[in-house]
């Protein structure tokens, strides 16, 4: 018997691009949750619906725990979870139908229920909670234990009679360090760990360092940890590390930041904790090219562990970079790539294509740059409305068929963009295929037989990326 069951709506095999990569986080967001409510004297369990296939798969489990709260806290540290896919948001409704047969309040806290609140409510959710949602959750929890009204909790969206009451959002917590370290016992890390191994990669855990973003892209949405930027300490991230390796034998990390390490300082002084412990780690991050370009920024991150950076790249085209609000400049993503090269960190791309009045010019542009930077590695994808945003508002009358997708491999256009989805999938395809053939080429000049593999495809490339292209100029039309 538990007084709460957590679980998320994130299934990786209902997304058969992220399934097929093999490289699947645990629910880190969730684990947050419950450990600040075991914390706090509350019986907990974690339904990890990650790796399962069929949200019915939960039954047992509530019938056995027999919780008085079912709460689906989805991982606000997970992109694909900002997306809000359509597969997700049809499991979370399952569960919320299931757990409502065995009498449960039922609370959802998620990217989605937030910005599409109503249809969580209409699915028989009791409560949506808006944002961070830890502090907000435990008052609930305290008020409906004690027969208090929780009407005037911050944070909350309820109905009363036939209306919905949306009360005033929750400010975010600053102080992160008051918080325990995520519920790890709560999940079974084993079946990830072989899920790693058996797609040939180093096995790899997630750790949050800071919660927002205080940058303004005009495309990208923040319903979670708002448009503010706050940080653990590095002793904390330290020691959170610590624990990972000693319980889980695992020194390969992804820092799940929207930005890692924006706070003056903070990455020298968590060189110097990693130090102090002996811990010898290796790392991942997101960031911005304009920060890795601040002083020695770069310096002490290799020097701490770092191993590869994703960098939202975007576009090679300045205006559409402009057009964006991104902030950075084309010469900057050249600039730091270069000298992350020479330090031998991994660079990756996320690229965006199809965003407003987007020429052709402007794609030249973009794979040109993939061409002569070649990155370690490319994310491909179409500008994605979300709500909250600019960039939604500009579009949002377009947004009547279809406004979320199925999965993240869609990419289908929701609004009337300068090419058809058909283009775009298709663009996808060839940006690819021109990709690979520079890494090809590079690897050729210089030859070791590491990359002989991608020497051979060549063969393939040349000829098939030819065929994309023609296909393309057809599309355009």
């Amino acid at each position: 018997m538990l007084d709460i069951v957590f679980s998320h709506s994130y299934y990786y095999k209902f997304d058969s691009k992220q399934w097929k990569n093999r490289t699947p986080y645990p629910p880190l967001g969730t684990l947050y949750a419950a450990s600040y409510l075991r914390e706090n004297g509350y019986s907990v369990g974690v339904f990890d619906a990650n790796l399962l296939d069929d949200p019915k798969t939960i039954k047992p489990y509530l019938e056995q725990q027999q919780p008085k709260f079912f709460v689906i806290y989805d991982d606000g540290f997970n992109y694909l979870t900002k997306m809000c896919l359509t597969s997700m948001r049809k499991a979370a409704f399952e569960m919320i139908k299931i757990a409502r047969e065995f009498q449960c309040t039922v609370i959802v806290c998620s990217s989605d229920s937030t910005d599409h609140y109503e249809k969580y409510l209409r699915a028989g959710a009791d409560y949506v909670i808006q944002g961070e949602g830890e502090i907000t959750l435990k008052e609930l929890v305290d008020s409906l234990k004690n027969n208090h009204n929780p009407s005037a909790i911050h944070g909350l969206v309820f109905k009363k009679d036939n209306d919905i009451i949306k009360n005033p959002k929750r400010a975010v917590l600053q102080d992160l360090d008051a918080l325990p370290l995520p519920a790890w016992d709560l999940i079974d890390i084993k079946p990830y760990k072989d899920i790693w191994t058996s797609g040939g990669n180093e096995f790899t855990l997630n750790i949050a360092t800071t919660r927002g973003c205080p940058f303004k892209c005009n495309w990208c949405a923040k319903p979670i940890y708002g448009n503010r930027y706050n940080s653990h300490s590095p002793e904390y991230i330290t020691n959170h590390i610590k624990y990972l390796v000693n319980t889980y034998n695992v020194t390969r990390f992804w820092m799940c930041d929207d930005i890692f390490g924006l706070k003056p300082n903070w990455v020298q002084q968590f060189n110097v904790a990693l130090k102090k412990e002996q811990l010898d780690i290796s790392y991942y991050i997101q960031s911005r090219v304009d920060l890795l370009l601040k002083e020695d920024t770069i310096d002490c991150l290799v020097e701490s562990g770092l191993g590869e950076v994703w960098v939202g790249a975007e576009s090679g085209s300045q205006s559409i970079l402009d057009a964006m609000d991104k902030g950075i400049t084309v010469e900057q993503i050249y600039e730091a790539t270069h000298i992350l090269k020479k330090k031998n960190i991994r660079v990756a791309f996320f690229i965006q294509f199809g965003y407003l009045e987007e020429t052709k010019e402007d794609i030249d542009k973009t794979i040109q740059m993939i061409k002569e930077l070649v990155p370690d590695n490319i994310g491909i994808s179409v500008s994605y409305p979300l709500p909250g945003t600019k960039f939604y508002e500009k579009v949002k009358d377009d947004l009547k068929l279809k406004a979320n997708w199925t999965d993240s491999d869609d990419l289908a256009m929701m609004f009337k963009g300068t090419f058809s989805t058909e283009f775009y999938r298709k663009l996808q395809r060839y940006v690819h295929k021109e990709y690979r053939k520079s890494q090809g080429l590079y690897n050729l000049k210089h030859f070791n037989t590491e990359n002989f593999k991608s020497i051979l495809k060549l063969a393939y490339y040349f000829p098939s990326a030819f065929y994309d292209k023609f296909l393309l100029k057809k599309l355009a039309k």
